[in-house]
């Protein structure tokens, strides 16, 4: 089910017939639709939606988020487009993708801009000639 509001739609799914607390279980996300004419690539637009959607509360860590066929067909996108855009934002920490077609809030953006950092700084080390755990080891001996 989706109801149309001023440029955002906001998307439920059902998620199955099993009876749920929607209230503690199900998120109800307000997507923008994605812009076609915007240089941003497609998958982009449509993880920085539901980042939104996070950081202002639409759905909080342990809610489930709808499906990515239905988030295609309100977004307009292809199917493999939301794929993309949901491993980016697992891959960040935001996003636990269980099994079946689960699809939970994790994280917050904050925890997912800590991970991006991380990452950044496991590359800076690799190219500096640095393994994983001897970044581990750096990072254990910091004061603080």
């Amino acid at each position: 089910m989706f109801a149309l509001n001023l440029n955002k739609t906001t998307l439920t799914s059902v998620m199955s017939s099993r009876r749920v607390d929607r209230t503690t279980d199900e998120a109800r996300l307000r997507l923008a639709a994605v812009d076609r004419n915007d240089p941003t690539l497609l998958h982009e637009q449509v993880a920085i939606e539901i980042r939104r959607a996070i950081a202002e509360g639409e759905a909080r860590p342990g809610q489930r988020i709808p499906q990515a066929k239905d988030l295609a067909a309100v977004l307009g996108v292809n199917n493999n487009t939301v794929l993309r855009a949901l491993r980016v934002l697992r891959d960040e920490g935001m996003l636990e993708v269980g099994r079946g077609r689960a699809i939970r809030v994790a994280g917050t953006p904050e925890r997912g801009a800590v991970i991006e950092k991380m990452k950044e700084l496991i590359d800076l080390g690799r190219r500096n000639g640095y393994r994983r755990d001897d970044l581990v080891a750096l990072l254990e001996n910091l004061p603080g």
